[in-house]
């Protein structure tokens, strides 16, 4: 009987696959025995050919236009290694291009490779290429992953040049945390290379291969944080120096001298960023790398995040300096801009002013005009006396001062309110942009948290009673509104406001105090509360979003971002 697991129901991104051809090598540091696989200078991926091991089972027989579950079509074969074949292919079903890798069922990673790809398709990190299937059917195994056609390698970023001071740093930044996610939820990826690491074209990275591509290659680790934590250390002093810190060449770029041993990157490269040097040395402790240095080395995903924390922010550089065009000075005579300047010698003939209204007709109109102003005279004067009149009627003789009264009715003035963090509120499921949540207070209308996408829509129910995030306001505040801007219109986008316990509240919505809500179909939302409600956290919370076009992140379906989010008390 035929195996299935589906593991998303988002209509997710398309991704691409990374080229195979590796070797695994083994590195024994402090008396640990690691594994790192250091792949050849030929890091393109061979449609045949390559390396297998002793008894693998042979790849299967299949060929572009193949169709697995009546569904994946094959369309490219851009791995053929170990016994196992990785294509480029199109979900026919929902028109979009994702990546398959195929193995027999009677593979002896077959059973290891679905599990993995199952454990990591539970995570539902948007840092994270997901896994969309894992099939077991017809004496095949195959996994369905996201494919990326518009972001670019690591490898390909490097083979340019090294990166910049912020760039590397966002970087190990986003890296780090992901991994540091993936690790409390039991995972590992064992295999972080920099073809592992995609930049996309509105410079977030992604990971791919989380679990899978190790157990594609039956890698293990008996350390594996301290393995992963050594791989972003490599990714980060690659991306610093555009060599690979070990004695070998590897995903094209030329290792370290041999015999001189694993030295900073401040000291390969001129000009590099010392507090991230110091960094990649604290990463790479399996190298000795910490031994002339004074800070501990990190030795897990969580330290490399925490250091990275007590560093301070690099910023990016400031753009360029354009000169304006050259100022051409402008001349005029005062009293004449905007007219046409007399030639000189010219007299300048005098306007003559209309005749006056002398025929039988201008008569008749004069006398006319004349009445109409003295019946609106008339009429203005009555008006004014019969309000004179009922005001003195309705006044209460004995009060002399009703200013109280009149202040009391008007609205009282309201002002902003600071917003000190923020956390992405997941009830059901995965989290939907983690990294995104600081674009939503951030003062900048052009960042933005997204949302997935989604098959059906408006209303995200049944696939998720909604999205949102928890703000932090520092302490307890009057919140009367709040303001919202969108990235998309179309259809309708609902939002409600409630406020809540905690930033990690478990409560579901329906539990919690609920400020207001509204609906529209604009990039923007308003919601006023109908009394203001006392609390420090309040949750921003989308419980439908608009059908909205593919962009850079996601292919077209429901969804919906936000750029920026004020409350006001």
């Amino acid at each position: 009987m035929a195996e299935r697991s589906t593991a998303a129901v988002d209509v997710a991104d398309n991704s691409g696959d990374e080229p195979l051809t590796a070797k695994a090598d083994e590195a024994t540091a402090d008396g640990v025995a690691q594994t790192r696989e250091r792949e050849t200078a030929e890091e393109g991926a061979a449609e045949t050919g390559g390396p297998t091991s002793p008894g693998a089972a042979s790849p299967p027989e299949l060929h572009s236009g193949h169709k697995l579950a009546r569904r994946y079509r094959l369309e490219e074969c851009v791995t053929r290694l170990d016994g196992f074949s990785s294509w480029r292919a199109v979900d026919e079903k929902l028109r979009r291009a994702v990546g398959v890798h195929l193995l027999p069922a009677d593979h002896p990673r077959a059973r290891s490779v679905l599990a993995a790809a199952r454990s990591s398709a539970l995570l539902g990190d948007p840092r994270f290429v997901h896994v969309l299937d894992a099939v077991e059917e017809n004496d095949l195994v195959y996994v369905v992953h996201e494919w990326l056609p518009d972001a670019t390698e690591l490898t390909a970023l490097l083979a340019a040049g090294p990166l910049e001071a912020h760039d590397a740093y966002q970087l190990v930044s986003q890296v780090a945390q992901a991994m540091a996610a993936a690790h409390r939820e039991g995972l590992a990826h064992l295999r972080l290379t920099p073809s592992a690491v995609l930049r996309t074209s509105s410079g977030q990275y992604r990971i791919r291969g989380l679990a899978v591509n190790a157990a594609l290659r039956g890698i293990s680790s008996d350390t594996p944080q301290r393995t992963d934590t050594e791989a972003v250390g490599a990714l980060l002093y690659a991306s610093l120096t555009q060599r690979w810190p070990y004695e070998d060449d590897a995903y094209g770029l030329s290792g370290l001298p041999k015999g001189v041993g694993l030295i900073a990157p401040d000291q390969v490269r001129a000009g590099v960023h010392r507090g991230l040097s110091e960094l990649a040395m604290r990463a790479l402790v399996n190298e000795g790398a910490t031994a002339s240095r004074q800070e501990p080395p990190c030795t897990t995903p969580e330290e490399l995040v925490k250091a990275i924390g007590e560093m301070p922010r690099i910023r990016p550089p400031e753009p360029a300096f354009t000169a304006p065009p050259e100022y051409q000075r402008t001349t005029y005579q005062q009293g004449t801009y905007g007219r046409t300047a007399p030639r000189p010698g010219a007299t300048q003939p005098v306007p003559t002013p209309p005749p006056p209204l002398q025929s039988r007709t201008g008569k008749a109109l004069k006398w006319a005009v004349s009445a109409l102003l003295i019946a609106a005279l008339g009429l203005g004067s009555w008006q004014l006396a019969d309000a004179l009149l009922d005001r003195g009627n309705s006044e209460d003789p004995g009060s002399s001062d009703t200013s109280d009264e009149g202040d009391k009715n008007k609205p009282k003035p309201t002002h902003p309110i600071k917003i000190t963090s923020g956390q992405e509120y997941v009830l059901e499921g995965g989290p939907q942009d983690v990294q995104g949540v600081p674009n939503t207070y951030d003062g900048d209308d052009s960042t933005y948290w997204r949302s997935k996408s989604f098959i059906e829509g408006p209303k995200l129910a049944p696939y998720k009673p909604g999205v949102g995030i928890v703000y932090d306001l520092g302490k307890e505040e009057d919140v009367s509104t709040a303001s919202l801007g969108l990235r998309y219109g179309g259809d309708h986008t609902t939002v409600e406001l409630y406020a809540t316990d905690s930033m990690s509240s478990s409560t579901p919505p329906s539990a919690m105090k609920k400020i207001g809500t509204v609906t529209t179909t604009g990039k923007s939302a308003k919601i006023k509360a109908k009394k203001p409600v006392k609390t420090q956290y309040v949750l921003v919370w989308l419980t439908d979003v608009p059908q909205s076009p593919r962009d850079e992140y996601s292919s077209a379906g429901y969804k919906q971002a936000i750029t920026d989010v004020k409350f006001a008390g």
